[in-house]
């Protein structure tokens, strides 16, 4: 079952880079107001969701402890972040304070799942 767990970890991590990564490479495009979010943004976002929820039920198996707390402000960061890529993804051109907070929430995520013990 730890191969399982390290397995959807490793999952989980190439879609926040996917999320992150689709950010960054925009970030040139957003100083020049022409930033959209693109199809690996949406499909990382999808990703985190994914496995996140099949982590919670893996660790919940095999009777680790999960910090409920935890996992629900990030889904809700998750919600957000995926309500407003799935919503803006055909758009030419992302405006600029949503593109920022989709990378701000993103981040924020990243951080809250590491600092938060």
């Amino acid at each position: 079952m730890d191969v399982l767990i390290h397995l959807f970890v490793g999952l989980h991590i190439i879609g926040i880079a996917a999320l992150l990564g689709g950010f960054l490479t925009q970030m040139k495009a957003m100083g020049q107001g022409a930033a959209r979010f693109t199809p690996a943004m949406l499909h990382g976002a999808l990703t985190m969701l994914v496995t996140g929820v099949v982590l919670v039920g893996l660790h919940q198996a095999e009777d680790h402890p999960v910090d409920n707390i935890k996992i629900g402000v990030k889904l809700a960061l998750l919600i957000v972040i995926l309500g407003l890529v799935y919503v803006k993804r055909d758009d030419e051109k992302a405006d600029k304070p949503l593109f920022g907070l989709v990378g701000l929430l993103t981040v924020a995520n990243v951080f809250i799942a590491v600092l938060w013990t």
